[in-house]
């Protein structure tokens, strides 16, 4: 009987958690690194340039093209859609070319991030002070993320090409909690546990 019970432990904690935008303080505060989730609701893309963009337009003071309070951007930029779809593939990039503006944004209210690879301490520190979350998202699947998405709206940046912002409104967008808002890192805690001599 004991070992069917953990049995279903170890299911229930593989079974990932549907939680939806905007990210509240209370979502954020439930979740902890290492947290499959499935994301459902309103994420913004942006990428290098647009990240820049809003830092600089923070620093002279300017009117922002988004409400960054409570949102998540997805570091992604969008292949063209193929004929009858609303977008093409959609992968994320590289979050630490996001690292030097992203604090600043943080402070300003964003709340979520989605990309992949580690975040500087810097960020991570951010994501501490102010209560945000960062998420992994899966590598090589774009095209299946893509049909997470239901719409795409062009929002600010259309210079940027596939780079612009856009509104995304996904769901169930599998992802995983990389950096929790007690400063918790999934990457340091992961390669800790297969260190030579670790229990």
């Amino acid at each position: 009987m004991r070992n069917g019970a953990l049995d279903n432990e170890k299911i229930n904690m593989a079974t990932p958690r549907k939680i939806k935008t905007p990210l509240t303080e209370e979502i954020i505060t439930s979740l902890h690194a290492g947290d499959m989730v499935l994301l459902s609701g309103e994420v913004y893309t942006a990428r290098d340039v647009a990240n820049r963009r809003l830092y600089e337009s923070l620093l002279k003071c300017e009117k922002l093209p988004i409400d960054l309070s409570q949102t998540v951007l997805f570091y992604a930029a969008p292949t063209p859609a193929p004929p009858k779809k609303i977008i093409g593939s959609i992968g994320p990039t590289t979050s630490y070319r996001m690292d030097f503006f992203t604090p600043k944004l943080i402070e300003n209210g964003l709340k979520g991030m989605i990309g992949k690879g580690s975040r500087s301490p810097e960020v991570v520190e951010a994501i501490k002070k102010h209560k945000a979350v960062y998420f992994g998202a899966i590598g090589g699947i774009a095209a299946l993320t893509a049909k997470c998405v239901k719409k795409v709206e062009i929002i600010a940046y259309e210079d940027l090409g596939p780079e612009a912002i856009r509104k995304l409104t996904i769901v169930d967008l599998p992802l995983v909690v990389i950096n929790d808002f007690q400063g918790n890192d999934l990457y340091i805690s992961e390669q800790r546990k297969w260190r030579i001599g670790d229990c």
